[in-house]
């Protein structure tokens, strides 16, 4: 839980610089995901890796996680430590280009954060065993986008047109991100809004100023009335996939839905453990929907 550096000299490894490079990726992982991505024989071994790369100070673990009442008993969160960007910064990785959006800045929702991470990591998992298919980065898809996105002071907001009123408002999805498949020597492509769910925000509120999930819904309806997807960020497609963390509030979501008018097929639902071990579930399982058949994103 404390740096306590001992002074010894760490040797670094090629495997050393692709946990740096991970975390670069994606502010926070657990040792788990780490090791996921980069491997090894032995995980008590990996672990002590990681601890002697702590107390030496290339990686953070963020006292955010400590406040969680079981965090003795489950993996441990690491960020990059000011070492790891230093030897990423003489590799030529700038640490801005991560997958996510979740800067330096501290976080007042740090196991939102962590969980946004945890799902994308464990998506983009699922696609490395999977020769037919490749993850897309934001950096890569913002590069890619028309230059008054990039200029944006949030490149990734959609502007969309509030139903019944007159009003516009910016929507910023917790993540986005695309899948590349390869199917008889062509490419065709998928792009994705996240929304990670806790259960923290009321399904529905009496007053519409007031956030709610099914406000939020009625907002991504306004995007894809205005098609503000493909206007300002370029995507030729879009799906929304919402995590939640219970069963029941899932099919709850699903239940209100179906009795709306509109689109429902670009609305994608899965629920998941709050702690989520790294797992191929979330890319090649199929995603509930509200009055259509379920969809896996890993499928084209």
């Amino acid at each position: 839980m404390k740096r306590a550096s001992t002074g010894k000299r760490l040797e670094l490894s090629p495997r050393d610089v692709e946990i740096f490079r991970a975390l670069s990726r994606y502010r926070y992982l657990r040792s788990t995901y780490l090791h996921a991505f980069v491997g090894g024989a032995s995980k008590t071994r990996f672990k002590e890796r990681l601890g002697d790369l702590f107390h030496e100070g290339y990686l953070d673990r963020p006292a955010e996680q400590w406040r969680v009442a079981n965090s003795r008993y489950v993996p441990v969160v690491h960020e990059l430590g000011k070492g790891a960007r230093q030897v990423l910064s003489n590799v030529g990785i700038e640490i801005d280009d991560q997958r996510t959006w979740l800067r330096d800045a501290p976080h007042r929702q740090f196991e939102h954060s962590l969980m946004i991470c945890e799902i994308l990591a464990s998506i983009e998992l699922g696609t490395l065993v999977r020769p037919d298919l490749r993850f897309i980065p934001w950096p890569e898809i913002i590069a890619k986008a028309p230059a008054s996105a990039q200029e944006r002071a949030i490149p990734f907001g959609m502007t969309a047109a509030l139903p019944q009123t007159a009003e516009k408002a910016v929507v910023v999805p917790d993540a986005v991100f695309g899948l590349e498949y390869r199917h008889d020597h062509r490419k065709f492509y998928r792009f994705f809004a996240l929304e990670t769910d806790r259960g923290t925000m009321p399904l529905a509120r009496s007053n519409r100023h007031q956030t709610s999930y099914l406000g939020k819904i009625a907002a991504y309806r306004g995007i894809f009335d205005r098609q503000a997807y493909k206007t300002e960020l370029g995507l030729p497609n879009l799906l929304v996939l919402t995590v939640t963390t219970s069963e029941r509030r899932k099919s709850e979501i699903v239940r209100r839905i179906k009795k709306q008018s509109g689109t429902q097929a670009v609305f994608l639902f899965k629920a998941v453990s709050e702690t989520i071990e790294p797992s191929l579930q979330l890319a090649c399982d199929p995603w509930e929907r509200a009055g259509h058949a379920a969809l896996s994103i890993g499928t084209l």
